[in-house]
C-alpha cells in the first residue's frame, strides 16, 4: 500500500484555476444538442421511469406494446405480464403516447442491426452535471485520506481516457451501476456521445449514472483530487495488484483504451498504478471486463466480506 499523502495535484489545482473549470455543466437540452433514439426494452423502461429524462416520441410493435404497458400510466403496474422486467415506478413526467408501428419502421429509424426488441423512445439527452455536483454533500462518503473511521459506503469514480467504442462504454457504466460507482467521466472527444447505442449496451444504466464529458481530463482529475480522492490507473504494466496498491477512502479508478491503454499525461496524473492479478495464455482484459473486475474488488468484496452472497 503507497504512503498515505494529500493526493497530488492539488495544489496545482487551486493554484492555476483548473479546478473551476472541469466539468462544467453542459448546455441544457435544445441548445443545439441532438436527439437520441433509445431502444430495447431495459432502455426505454429506464427512461420514462427518469424524472430527468425529457421523452418526445415511443414507438412499439403491437407485442412489445404489451410488454410496456407496466410502466405505463394506464398499464397495470403490480402485474409482470410473463417477463422477467419487473415493474417500474410511474415517472414524474407524463410519458409520450404510444405509437404502434411495424417493426421495419422502428429498423428504419435506428442503425443497422440494431436489436431494439420493437421497442424506441426519441428522447433528448440527460443534462450532465458539473463534477463539483457529483461530490456534493450528501452523496456517500469513504474512509477519509489520512485513515479516518468509514462514514458510509466507499465512493468510486469511474474515469475512461479515450476509450471509443460505445459498447465498452455502456458495458462500463452498467458495471458503474451494478456495483455502486458514483459516476463515469470521459472526454468530450474521442469518446462515444450520449446515444441510444450507448444506452442499449448500458441496459438501462445510463439513467442512474452519471455519464460526464469533459473538455480536459487532466483538470478534471485535479478538481477530483481537490476534493480528496486518489486517483488509480489500470495498467498491465504495474508492479502491484490492485488489491496491494488500494489506498483506500474515495478513489478514481482510471482506464485506457485497449491497446493504447493510458496515454502518458493521464497516467503520471494518477497518484498509484496498478494492474489485474490475470494469469494464463490469455493475460489481458478488454476494458469493460477490466472494469468489471475492478469494481467488484473496489466496492462488490466489500459486501461479501460482511456475509452478503456475491449471487
Amino acid at each position: 500500500m503507497p504512503e498515505r499523502k494529500p493526493p497530488r495535484g492539488r495544489d496545482r489545482a487551486k493554484t492555476r484555476g483548473q479546478s473551476r473549470n472541469a466539468g462544467a455543466r453542459r448546455p441544457p437540452p435544445g441548445a443545439g444538442e441532438p436527439e437520441i433514439w433509445p431502444y430495447g426494452i431495459h432502455p426505454v423502461r429506464a427512461a420514462l421511469a427518469n424524472p430527468r429524462r425529457r421523452c418526445l416520441r415511443l414507438l412499439a410493435t403491437a407485442e412489445a406494446g404489451k410488454r410496456l404497458a407496466p410502466a405505463l400510466p394506464d398499464g397495470e403496474r403490480s402485474q409482470n405480464p410473463g417477463n422477467s422486467t419487473p415493474a417500474l415506478e410511474p415517472p414524474a413526467l407524463e410519458p409520450p403516447a404510444l405509437e404502434t408501428v411495424a417493426r421495419e419502421r422502428i429498423d428504419h429509424l435506428l442503425p443497422a442491426g440494431a436489436v431494439h426488441q420493437g421497442l424506441a423512445l426519441l428522447a433528448e439527452p440527460l443534462p450532465q452535471p458539473a463534477i463539483q455536483e457529483l461530490l456534493a454533500p450528501g452523496r456517500p462518503a469513504g474512509p477519509s485520506p489520512d485513515g479516518g473511521a468509514e462514514d458510509s459506503e466507499r465512493r468510486v469514480v469511474v474515469v475512461l481516457d479515450q476509450v471509443t467504442d460505445p459498447q465498452n462504454a455502456g458495458a462500463v457504466l452498467r458495471s458503474a451501476a451494478a456495483f455502486g460507482a458514483v459516476a463515469v467521466i470521459t472526454t468530450r472527444r474521442h469518446a462515444p456521445p450520449e446515444s441510444g447505442t450507448l444506452a442499449k449496451a448500458a441496459s438501462g444504466a445510463l439513467e442512474h449514472v452519471p455519464y460526464v464529458q469533459v473538455g480536459n481530463l487532466a483538470r478534471a482529475l485535479d478538481a477530483l483530487k481537490s476534493a480528496g480522492f486518489w486517483c488509480l490507473g489500470l495498467s498491465g504494466d504495474a508492479e502491484s495488484s490492485l488489491a496491494a496498491a488500494d489506498p483506500g477512502g474515495p478513489l478514481v479508478l482510471v482506464l485506457g483504451a485497449e491497446g493504447a491503454g493510458l496515454r502518458r499525461l493521464t497516467a503520471e496524473a494518477c497518484d498509484v498504478m496498478a494492474r489485474l492479478p490475470t494469469r494464463g495464455p490469455i493475460d489481458a482484459l478488454n476494458v469493460s471486463n477490466a472494469a468489471a473486475v475492478a469494481l467488484y474488488e473496489l466496492l462488490g468484496r466489500r459486501e461479501t466480506v460482511k456475509g452478503d452472497s456475491p449471487l
